[in-house]
């Protein structure tokens, strides 16, 4: 089992940036590929980013692609999601996400944080 909790977020101006973190406890955080999550008002939530617990390796969702960058720092149990460039259809409760499967999918996520709130307005 892994506790997963955000921080970060808040209200942001059109072309603002924010860091949202993601601290966890538990099992050992670098056995996990690491994600970010968003659900915005009225529709399903969708995938952002991933980063892989081998190598690194990100992936990130079209719509975020240039703009949001992930990282992880495995001596402090941490997942970033840094996020320039920021419209109103950013808006969202973001969450971050653990998967502890051998290969890294979008879609093999199982354990959720709470989620926090990122909103886009000037």
């Amino acid at each position: 089992q892994v506790q997963l909790a955000e921080s970060g977020g808040g209200l942001v101006q059109p072309g603002g940036s924010l860091r949202l973190s993601c601290t966890t406890s538990g099992r050992a955080f670098r056995n996990y590929h690491m994600g970010w999550f968003r659900r915005a008002p009225g529709k399903e939530r969708e995938f952002v980013a991933k980063i892989t617990r081998a190598d690194g390796s990100t992936d990130y969702a079209d719509s975020v692609k240039g703009r949001f960058t992930i990282s992880r720092d495995n001596t402090k149990n941490a997942v970033y999601l840094q996020m320039n460039s920021l419209k109103p259809e950013d808006t969202a409760v973001y969450y971050c996400a653990a998967d502890g499967s051998l290969h890294s999918s979008r879609y093999g996520f199982d354990y959720w944080g709470q989620g926090i709130q990122v909103t886009v307005s000037s």
